[in-house]
């Protein structure tokens, strides 16, 4: 555990954190949605911080902190790392500012947001893409600021950055007319639950504040659990605004303080929540953005009848991530299901499957031979897609029934990997 817990951010620096963002960040809709709140059998308002002017609220943070700067650290420039929305917020304030900063992303970061960081800070900014995840990124940046005198712009673990962040909160309950009951926020390196938090438990005090964060990166989670920080050896990368190995000292022992619980929701789902709000809210989400109302099926006998905040932190998703999104959805609705199939070595084994295994709705969206110059002998790779999950287990029966020879690969992480 820490040594010794953290001050909350207080009333005064938030406040003073939204006098400086004044014209500088949007004060974003706190929007009911009738839809969801049937859903969910409350009411439900989304605070709609994908609507920021860099799409996500991480130009608060980074401005309010920059603007602390003296004059001979704004000579010196900045550094920074992130996985996209951190960096859009720095390079926003650096060309608002005046102020030269370097940049570090990791290499898999979506090209939609290198080119947005490139738009939002010009000549201002440079892009450094380093390593495979925020913690490469991270590091190379801490490296940078040794060696060039730069002063570092953490993402999360810095009070003025959560001051910053804890505006999303004041805005929250300044435009709400009704208490909150429930308000749920994504846990990424824990700068915005930790600010959210300590303006909330302090000007309203009865709102169950509750972190979200993706199954496959719970660093907040596991730090919960084990009373202090911890670092997770491997993470899944896919909702990369929200996945970090290690979380912050100080916004660990803040959200220890203010958080009731963390929360943890897997990436399929928060695929399935990103087609639904883009299908029937036309609303554009990352996957960081869909965390807190993916979580709500966990909540639902809880909610009803509350009234209940979500924040909806970032839309700054890649189009070319629309198939990987879908396909993850129809993994973890149990739609899609991927097979090798030894067929018999015999004319017309392929015509049986089609006619006797597969059912009338199931329907072929992969075939492959995986030996290319002998396929009698290769077995195939199959990808079926079901009309509805409870299928599964006939189509099972069938292949049993008929003696097809098959590996299910689903849960396979290697080959999942492989295929997606």
């Amino acid at each position: 555990m820490v040594s010794e817990q953290q001050a909350l951010i207080s009333i005064g620096e938030v406040v003073s954190a939204s006098e400086k963002l004044k014209g500088i960040a949007l004060r974003t809709p706190l929007q009911f949605n009738p839809n969801l709140s049937r859903q969910f059998d409350c009411q439900l308002w989304l605070k709609r911080e994908d609507l920021q002017v860099v799409r996500s609220y991480k130009l608060r943070g980074a401005y309010n902190k920059m603007t602390q700067f003296s004059k001979a650290e704004r000579v010196q420039g900045v550094v920074c790392a992130s996985a996209g929305n951190h960096a859009q917020g720095v390079a926003y304030a650096c060309q608002a500012l005046q102020v030269k900063g370097r940049i570090f992303m990791p290499i898999p970061t979506p090209k939609q947001k290198v080119n947005k960081v490139k738009s939002f800070g010009g000549e201002w900014v440079e892009v450094m893409l380093v390593g495979d995840t925020f913690d490469d990124a991270f590091k190379a940046a801490k490296e940078d600021e040794v060696l060039t005198g730069a002063v570092f712009v953490h993402p999360f673990n810095d009070p003025a950055i959560m001051a910053g962040q804890a505006t999303v909160g004041m805005e929250i309950l300044a435009d709400m007319a009704q208490p909150i009951d429930y308000l749920f926020v994504p846990v990424g390196g824990g700068g915005l639950a930790a600010g959210i938090g300590s303006y909330l438990s302090q000007i309203s005090p009865q709102t169950r504040i509750i972190g979200v964060e993706p199954a496959g990166a719970p660093a907040m989670y596991q730090s919960f659990q084990a009373q202090e920080v911890v670092s997770l050896k491997q993470i899944d990368k896919f909702v990369d605004g929200a996945a970090v190995k290690r979380v912050g000292e100080l916004t660990f022992s803040i959200c220890q303080q203010t958080l009731q619980e963390i929360a943890l929701v897997a990436e399929g789902k928060v695929c399935s929540t990103i087609l639904e709000l883009y299908n029937e809210e036309a609303i554009v989400v990352e996957p960081a953005g869909a965390l807190t109302l993916a979580v709500l099926e966990q909540y639902k006998k809880e909610l009803q009848g509350k009234n209940v905040v979500c924040v909806v932190s970032g839309s700054n998703n890649d189009i070319m991530r629309t198939e990987e999104i879908k396909e993850r959805s129809l993994l973890f609705e149990g739609l899609k299901h991927y097979f090798i199939i030894r067929f018999p070595q015999r004319a017309g084994a392929l015509r049986e499957f089609l006619t006797h295994v597969l059912g009338p709705r199931d329907d072929i969206t992969h075939f492959e031979y995986t030996q290319k110059n002998n396929r009698e002998r290769g077995p195939a790779l199959v990808g079926l897609e079901l009309e509805n999950p409870q299928d599964f287990d006939a189509l099972l029966a069938r292949m049993k029934d008929y003696g097809v020879d098959y590996q299910w690969l689903n849960d396979d992480p290697m080959l999942f990997h492989l295929l997606i």
